[in-house]
């Protein structure tokens, strides 16, 4: 199952990252606004950007899935902070607990590792080959 699965589970949490950053890129101007007013430096925009659409590729792919997760996961629970952290506001509520969320499916990818069906699993068998 963990083979059948993984492939799936990493695509739908790398979902969400790679449209946010294509989003970001489209919109670049109002996403640095919003960032500004929310006391985020909008410099930080292309690392975010970056962290976003590149992370979640990486993990689509299964690409150094161990260690993306983990930043990942940590960038989930620090933008659940920062930007949905209203408790009093229903809609930014959920996004925080969505977060959360994102954050915990993360750390189980950390975890256990992107799978079977994944660049990493690739690069384990050439290396076992190799050895």
């Amino acid at each position: 199952m963990n083979a059948i699965l993984s492939l799936p589970g990493r695509i739908g949490l790398s979902l969400i990252f790679i449209i946010s950053g294509w989003g970001k890129i489209v919109g670049y101007a109002a996403t640095q606004q919003y960032m500004e007013a929310m006391g985020v430096p909008s410099a930080l925009l292309p690392l975010v950007i970056l962290l976003e659409l590149g992370g979640g590729l990486a993990i689509a792919a299964g690409a150094f899935t161990r260690w993306i997760a983990l930043v990942l996961a940590a960038f989930s629970v620090l933008t659940a902070l920062i930007f949905h952290a209203d408790f009093g506001d229903a809609g930014q509520a959920i996004n925080f607990w969505k977060n959360v969320g994102m954050a915990g499916g993360f750390l189980l990818l950390a975890a256990n590792g992107a799978g079977e069906f994944s660049i990493d699993a690739l690069r384990n068998r050439r290396s076992a080959k190799a050895s």
